[in-house]
């Protein structure tokens, strides 16, 4: 549907042909755009449509037994089961910030869902074998599993800029009939979107233009460059291309096959995927930059970890 509408719009709306570099962005920006405001509206319309069922108490209280270990453990494989790219992670993630959700436990969600997926997971079988393609699912999970506990234990609700439930979801307030549910959960979608509508627009127009613009081969060409620290700085120019996993496999296949250590190429995937500036732009509006900085630093740390063990195995 996303694909049919983009092109409606650019090829018969704009009249645009296709094959040039300003074609591709344009259409990226347009695809992005509708895929990523379209989902952050159905996602917080729904987990807030879902959640006058139950009373803000009695919830909190059941994720808080389960937010260390558990919680996030559950995140990390739903996040690992959904095809999402670490943009179309967000929304999912609002929408469980907005429930009131620990926030580790929603960290784990969206560290592990653009790292790890079913595609990719097959596609590395396929060209690596399904061990390593079984330890890169695992770590992927373990990765947003552990990241999670430690910023729950860190403490950083204080952190997170966007509201956490709305004041008049109390116990005694909760919408009872069908209509009522429902025209409050369209109200919170919608209240949502147009607070976050500024940045997910900057977030995919930058990540429209690293995806036209930035030469991927010039990167690649030196990932492996420096051989004991080809790992961190694998990771380090990995975060400004923006691309998913699924799509990036084959390319990892291609530069190992021309001798640059497995680990340090899944350590790039894995920064491309998971850590990327489009993401950075669109969390602004939800977390602090120091969340974010915190965010990034484990991510991009358990990459580094990640890349080694594999150059170890492998």
């Amino acid at each position: 549907m996303f694909e049919y509408i983009s092109s409606q719009i650019v090829y018969s709306m704009m009249g645009l042909q296709t094959g040039s570099r300003e074609t591709e962005v344009i259409y990226f920006f347009i695809y992005d755009s509708i895929k990523i405001l379209t989902l952050v509206f159905a996602v917080v319309t729904v987990i807030a449509f879902i959640r006058t069922f139950f009373a803000p108490g009695k919830t909190k209280a059941f994720m808080a037994k389960a937010k260390y270990g558990s919680g996030n453990l559950i995140a990390s494989m739903f996040g690992a089961v959904t095809p999402f790219c670490s943009c179309s992670s967000i929304p999912i993630f609002i929408g469980f910030i907005k429930a009131g959700v620990p926030a580790g436990v929603a960290f784990s969600f969206l560290i592990t869902s653009p790292l790890v997926n079913e595609v990719a997971f097959v596609i590395m079988g396929g060209m690596f074998g399904w061990r390593l393609a079984t330890l890169y699912a695992v770590s992927g999970i373990v990765l947003g599993v552990v990241c999670g506990i430690l910023i729950d234990l860190i403490g950083v609700e204080k952190e997170i800029i966007l509201e956490r439930g709305p004041k008049i979801m109390q116990p005694d307030f909760l919408p009872k009939t069908f209509d009522a549910k429902s025209k409050y959960a369209v109200k919170e979608g919608w209240t949502t979107l147009k607070k976050l509508f500024p940045y997910i627009l900057a977030g995919v127009m930058m990540g429209a233009l690293i995806h036209g613009y930035v030469p991927q081969e010039f990167f690649m060409k030196y990932v492996g460059k420096y051989e004991m620290l080809s790992v961190p700085i694998a990771v380090l120019i990995g975060v400004p291309i923006y691309a998913g996993c699924s799509m990036l496999v084959p390319i990892i296949f291609s530069i190992t096959a021309n001798g640059v250590p497995l680990g340090t190429s899944l350590a790039f995937m894995m920064a491309i995927a998971g850590l990327s500036l489009p993401e950075a732009v669109m969390l602004k509006r939800v977390l602090s930059i120091k969340l974010i900085g915190i965010f990034f630093g484990m991510v991009a740390a358990g990459i580094v970890i990640i890349g080694y063990l594999f150059n170890f195995l492998s």
